[in-house]
Formats: structure tokens, sequence, C-alpha cells
């Protein structure tokens, strides 16, 4: 008997997800991914999207996996941080540097600082050599701290619908390797 898929969650950043980035196609093709909802998408409030957060990770019948892009990386990493249930993986795309004011906006400031305590779940961070929301150096200190496997997915931008990633397969083949990871 084939053992049953992780629970996927969707994790957007500030602003959400449009219908032209990666996490929406993601999720059209896979409708049982779930996108974790948040109440303001540009004004994030650290406290509510936290609590939304742990609300969409309580409701999986087992250990899900995280999928999450810019500010939510911050925001999933301040989930691990507070919280001792398990993960099945994350997969934590273009982390915005919340504690840099010349890399990221006001509206992030809720989110400082930026979370450093180990994963205990297996994770890949994924940055770009010419986002503008993180220099890859700090990317690579996150995921040094984090205990997770760091991809430099070349000058892709924020790895963002302006990227023009479509449903971007190389993300996929890394979400992929996480799924088949025993959580």
């Amino acid at each position: 008997m084939q053992p049953l898929r992780p629970p996927v969650l969707i994790v957007p950043g500030l602003g959400n997800s449009g219908p032209a980035h990666w996490q929406s196609a993601w999720q059209r093709k896979h409708p049982d991914f779930t996108r974790v909802e948040q109440a303001d998408w540009d004004h994030p409030d650290f406290a509510d999207w936290l609590a939304r957060l742990d609300a969409a990770i309580n409701a999986c019948p087992s250990p899900p996996l995280l999928v999450a892009h810019s500010l939510a990386c911050a925001l999933v990493a301040h989930w691990v941080e507070r919280h001792e249930r398990a993960l099945h993986g994350a997969l934590l795309v273009a982390p915005a540097d919340v504690d840099s004011e010349s890399h990221t906006p006001p509206e992030t400031r809720g989110f400082r600082p930026m979370p450093l305590a180990r994963f205990a779940c297996p994770t890949i961070v994924v940055a770009s050599s010419n986002d503008p929301f993180v220099d890859v150096a700090r990317a690579r200190h996150f995921a040094t701290r984090w205990h997770a496997r760091f991809v430099d997915a070349g000058a892709l931008g924020h790895i963002n619908a302006a990227s023009n990633l479509g449903d971007w397969p190389f993300g996929y083949t890394l979400l992929n390797e996480l799924l088949e990871t025993a959580g």
C-alpha cells in the first residue's frame, strides 16, 4: 500500500501570491494543497498571521509540509521557534530579510527579528542571487542557522510572478524531494 502524502500548506507572503505566481500554479495543479489565508495581505499583523498559520497546521490530519514565500519564511521561522509540534518539512523560498530596512518595506517590521532557531524537520531554503528583498549571503546564513539545505537558484529576482517561472519545475522538484522524505 502506498503511504499517504503529507498535507501541503501554501504560505504566501506580503500581498498574497497572485494567479501568475508559482504557488498559485501549484495549488491549481493540486487542489488538495491548502493556502493559509490571511485577513489582510497588504498590512500584515504579526500576531494574526501567526495565529492563522498555527490554526492551519492544527487543522492538518498529520504533520504538514509548508511551502513559504518571502515574508512567510519569517512567519514559519517564528512558528518553529514557538512550537514543538512536528512538521513533515519546509520549503522556504526567497526569505525576505525582515531585519534589513534597505531590503524590506515597513510593513514587515512586525516580523523582526528574524528567528534563527533550528528547524527539526527537513528544510530547503531557496534564494536568488539578485533578490531585492534579501542578499544571497544573508539567505545562506538563515539556511545555516535553520539547519536547512541551501539552494542558490541563480538570478531569478524575488522568485515570484515577476520572475516568469510559470509553475516553476525546479522548485516543484525540490517540493517532491521533501514530500518523499520521511517526516
